[in-house]
């Protein structure tokens, strides 16, 4: 059964960005689409503020200019910089319905300042005429009264972080699962079935959690990036080439500058 319109959004440190984490987005995308579950009307990467405090986790304006970069040739995932703007680190679950709320808002307000992460079809709106209105509606697979949907894609690692005591609130848990709802991408081997059966929660609101298997083997972590870039060791073909030269240039994650 479809599930309307709906806009994927990921969160976490980027730190930096790899192909594992935009590869996500091109996999829950063909997925939903073959089977029908619903129309994929845009992507959000949406770093974490500063805050956050994770281990080598560099500024958010080094990050956010690594994703610009990484995206340059997607047509439909962008970056929103909103969760690194605000006064501190932002939970998920406000995060989600924050991006949710504004994307519904504009589908009925005419905004003149919209925000650059919303889809390109959205970000039309308040400049087309009247008699293109219909296309616009064939587009976007509906009317424009229809809600859309934020939901989390993340991978099995995070949906497993649920059961870590007190790493989250019951209260954001169900927020996130029974208002947004996931999609979770993972490995061939994993089964995260099991998990959402052993959880009452999850198991509650299975039906808002959809499991996408990645059959092509991609172990690229940020991790693994940031350690041969420290090591002086070739980090290509794991990230675009220009997220590699701007880590460079900027001696991120111990790496050494470029030797003209």
């Amino acid at each position: 059964m479809s599930q309307g319109k709906i806009v994927l959004m990921a969160c976490g440190s980027f730190s930096p960005p790899t192909y594992m984490h935009l590869r996500m987005f091109e996999i829950a995308k063909d997925y939903i689409h073959s089977l029908g579950l619903g129309t994929i009307i845009g992507g959000i990467v949406s770093p974490v503020h500063d805050a956050y405090g994770k281990k080598d986790l560099v500024a958010a304006n080094h990050r956010i200019s690594m994703l610009k970069l990484a995206l340059r040739s997607s047509g439909w995932i962008k970056v929103s910089e909103w969760e690194t703007q605000q006064a501190g680190w932002t939970r998920t679950k406000v995060s989600l319905q924050y991006h949710q709320d504004t994307i519904n808002n504009n589908l009925t307000s005419n905004n003149d300042n919209p925000p650059s992460w919303l889809p390109d079809d959205m970000l039309n709106v308040n400049n087309i005429q009247p008699r293109d209105l219909n296309k616009l509606n064939e587009r976007m697979n509906g009317n424009m009264e229809d809600k859309v949907t934020v939901k989390l894609l993340c991978g099995a690692d995070l949906l497993e972080s649920f059961a870590t005591p007190g790493l989250w609130s019951e209260e954001d848990m169900e927020a996130i699962v029974g208002r947004h709802g996931l999609v979770v991408v993972s490995r061939a081997g994993c089964d995260p079935g099991k998990f959402i059966y052993e959880s009452d929660m999850l198991y509650k609101y299975r039906r808002n959690v959809t499991l996408v298997t990645n059959y092509i083997a991609n172990e690229v972590s940020s991790t693994v990036v940031r350690r041969l870039m420290r090591r002086g060791e070739s980090a290509k073909y794991l990230t675009e080439d220009s997220v590699l030269a701007y880590i460079r240039q900027n001696c991120l994650y111990g790496a050494e500058p470029f030797v003209t």
